[in-house]
């Protein structure tokens, strides 16, 4: 009989039975005198080996309430009410004319506009495409993204353009439309999303393209520039 083995031939029908039984359970006769003791673990050989589970990636945290695109969104509308009624000065604050080394107006020009339908416009893509990319993607890409579109495109334009007039979210709304439709786009190509889910972003990204056409402190450098940017981060973001 051999150790190794969790089987053995009965001499009677040649079957192969358990070692740890005396009689063959096919014709009845003996196979052995006495039966070994089954060991812990239902006759295992040794003790069971523990098997690692592969940890899952670890991704931004999703899917809860868009805080960050409402304060976003809410400093738009805060710098478009404090422009309008004239109690603050373009020139003051956001990057009309040359910077002049002051770049800490590229930073505050997102949030400025001068005519409350820009700025309208402005305040509901940030609040849109912003949740949609909170949600789906977390606050930390949120903030990337509006960095690097909205005040990213506003320095390209300060760089630029021989006159810089740059103010609004054009460019940041752009960036967040291109970040967020990108990876929906790798979805449609898969098959798990339909291609009209997308018709919503595209007539607002179209609209934001032509808004330079209807308010000139809406740099066209600057919506251009947003939307490569977030495309671009689409694209990785569709990748992870």
């Amino acid at each position: 009989m051999a150790e190794d083995s969790d089987f053995v031939a009965c001499r009677s029908c040649g079957a192969e039975v358990s070692r740890y039984v005396t009689e063959c359970p096919y014709c009845g006769s003996r196979v052995q005198k006495r039966a070994p003791k089954i060991p812990a673990g239902g006759g295992a050989k040794g003790p069971p080996k523990r098997v690692r589970r592969p940890r899952a990636p670890r991704v931004p945290r999703a899917g809860g309430r868009p805080v960050l695109a409402i304060f976003l969104a809410s400093l738009c509308a805060i710098g478009t009410v404090i422009l309008v009624p004239g109690a603050l000065s373009p020139g003051d604050a956001g990057v009309v004319g040359p910077v002049a080394g002051e770049w800490w107006r590229v930073a505050v020009s997102p949030f400025l506009a001068l005519n409350v339908w820009y700025g309208a416009l402005g305040v509901l893509s940030v609040a849109c495409f912003g949740t949609l990319v909170e949600r789906r993607d977390g606050p930390l890409i949120l903030a990337a993204v509006f960095v690097v579109c909205g005040m990213g495109s506003i320095a390209a334009a300060a760089a630029l353009e021989t006159v810089p007039f740059a103010l609004g979210a054009n460019g940041a709304a752009l960036g967040l439309i291109g970040a967020w439709a990108m990876p929906e786009a790798t979805a449609v190509g898969s098959g798990r999303r339909e291609w009209t889910e997308l018709l919503p972003a595209g007539a607002c990204a179209a609209v934001m393209l032509l808004i330079p056409l209807a308010a000139p402190e809406a740099s066209p450098t600057a919506g251009l520039v947003g939307l490569a940017a977030g495309l671009a981060i689409g694209a990785l973001l569709g990748r992870r």
